[in-house]
């Protein structure tokens, strides 16, 4: 039986007051906000994300201890999609940004299109990667079609005007915001009732719509990556936690959420019963339990970080 959460907002990891900053690396500009103290995690959105949706998850599975470096990944917001395009690039990206923040290794939790990018950090930078976490991720190529309401929103999208004002909108009307992504009304409704819950996938809804032509050469270049790229699931080595809904209709998981658990030397995996892709919003209490556990176990037991820059 799920129970309402009994968290508040101040019990996650808090946005800092600033805006985010970039820093140069020899890969190119990675965009990126910190918070926290503790063991470093690194935390990848997907698509039509950023820093603002990196930091999202960690405030929906994470918890105070760990310092959070949320990045916005190529093409998104302040990071230039030159920065890196392939799963491999981007990966490289990453361990030039922990370079150039001191950061000596770091756990990674990862959503969506920003999972491969995690996998191939944990195979291409063993040394640097503690563990992994994998939210409702793809394993290999996806075949699920594009919407052709994408392909049109995109378009209008460029409008800056558009984009305001569909986000206007979302936020008069979550409940029919939060209908497109959970289908179940009885899952809705449980889940907008929870005050913490529904104002973090406010926040995911409303952030998708800041400035979504600075999203969209990342979410582009993330849809052709992902219908065309296979990864070396075998050779990660790192302790890895996947989490995925069994009824996730864009990542579906008996292609991937299974898959990743199958061809994972000794993979954890947390099946959400009847969650969606969005199931760490709806079943947020059940994962963020096991994503603490796990990442108190590997991550708390990584080499100590270099305290944040000023």
């Amino acid at each position: 039986m799920h129970t309402p959460s009994t968290n508040t907002l101040e019990d996650v990891p808090r946005a800092p007051a600033s805006g985010p900053s970039t820093v140069a690396t020899p890969r190119g500009p990675l965009e990126y906000v910190e918070v926290g103290e503790g063991p470093a995690v690194l935390a990848l959105h997907g698509a039509m994300g950023g820093h603002d949706q990196s930091l999202l998850l960690a405030r929906i599975i994470g918890e105070a201890g760990f310092r959070y470096v949320a990045l916005s990944r190529p093409g998104y917001l302040g990071t230039p999609l030159r920065s890196g395009r392939t799963p491999a690039e981007q990966a490289d990206l990453y361990a030039a940004g922990l370079d150039a923040l001191g950061v000596g290794a770091a756990a990674v939790m990862a959503v969506s299109g920003g999972g491969p990018s995690a996998i191939e950090f944990a195979v291409r930078h063993r040394e640097r990667c503690r563990a992994l976490v994998l939210v409702s991720t793809c394993s290999g190529r996806i075949s699920t079609r594009v919407p052709l309401s994408f392909h049109v929103t995109k378009r209008l999208m460029r409008w800056r005007w558009f984009g305001e004002a569909m986000r206007r909108k979302v936020e008069r009307e979550p409940r029919k915001a939060a209908a497109r992504s959970i289908l179940d009304p009885e899952v809705r409704e449980r889940t907008l009732r929870d005050p913490v819950t529904s104002a973090l996938l406010g926040e995911l809804v409303s952030s998708t719509l800041h400035r979504p032509w600075l999203r969209l050469a990342g979410t582009e270049n993330d849809i052709a990556v992902t219908r065309s790229t296979e990864y070396a699931l075998e050779r990660v080595e790192v302790p890895v936690l996947i989490v995925h809904g069994t009824h996730d209709r864009m990542v579906p998981f008996d292609q991937h959420g299974k898959r990743l658990a199958e061809r994972i030397p000794g993979a954890e995996l947390l099946a959400i019963p009847g969650g969606e892709h969005v199931s760490i919003f709806t079943h947020r209490d059940e994962v963020r339990a096991r994503v603490t556990r796990f990442l108190r176990q590997h991550a708390r037991s990584a080499a100590g970080s270099v305290p944040a820059r000023g």
